[in-house]
């Protein structure tokens, strides 16, 4: 997935970055392509972001690596024990996950952190293939803002999971059980988006990131 070029707008855009790059980054080679997902096959937790930050992981190559967003995420995930170490800012630092994987519903960066409907769709596929290898073993799903939420609910009800009727409301904090086509219960968790705009302005604090994953833990049979 990581030589996708379905969509124009993002192929231009993630390129033009790369090539441009952040004077803070100058003498860095970016990555500039499709970012895949990021954790073991077998893990029972699976974080859905939103897509790449254009000077994060366009530019290392790894979900969340290597800007604001990913310091908050990554400190969160090691005080809750499902990463090695706190921060994560190169595809090459070391960083393991245990048991949780970290994925997108949209794979490239998007223009102002805004990725098209039509963008959304061509990057389902990818979304559909890790929840296939994810399998059976799925057992908690967390996303990251609305957009992740709207776009996972959506694309297991394709896939013939059950999902509740009315469709669960977005929210921080917000749980909703889901069942897989074989009746194995999977727990869809919500919370606001790590983005700079909700960690700089208190929207979202660390420790309201730490009672959603401590939640998690709660929910892993």
């Amino acid at each position: 997935m990581t030589g996708c070029r379905r969509c124009p707008r993002l192929v231009a855009w993630r390129e033009q970055v790369a090539g441009e790059r952040r004077a803070a980054y100058r003498d860095q080679t970016y990555w500039g392509r499709a970012v895949p997902g990021f954790g073991p096959a077998d893990a029972r937790v699976l974080v859905v972001g939103l897509a790449p930050a254009a000077h994060g992981a366009n530019r290392t190559g790894r979900m969340f690596t290597g800007d604001r967003s990913g310091d908050v995420l990554f400190a969160a995930l090691h005080r809750a024990g499902f990463a090695s170490q706190a921060a994560s800012v190169s595809a090459d630092d070391g960083m393991q996950l245990d048991d949780l994987r970290i994925t997108a519903p949209v794979h490239c960066a998007p223009p102002d952190n805004r990725p098209l409907p039509s963008e959304r769709d061509h990057c389902r596929p990818y979304l559909v293939e890790e929840l296939r290898v994810l399998g059976p073993r799925l057992q908690v799903i967390v996303t990251l803002g609305a957009f992740g939420w709207t776009t996972t609910a959506t694309t297991l009800q394709s896939l013939g999971w059950q999902v509740p009727r009315p469709r669960p409301v977005f929210g921080h904090g917000a749980v909703t059980e889901l069942r897989s086509p074989t009746g194995s219960p999977v727990h869809l968790v919500g919370s606001y988006h790590v983005s700079q705009q909700n960690t700089f302005t208190g929207r979202l604090t660390p420790a309201m990131l730490d009672e959603v994953f401590t939640q998690v833990r709660a929910l892993l049979r």
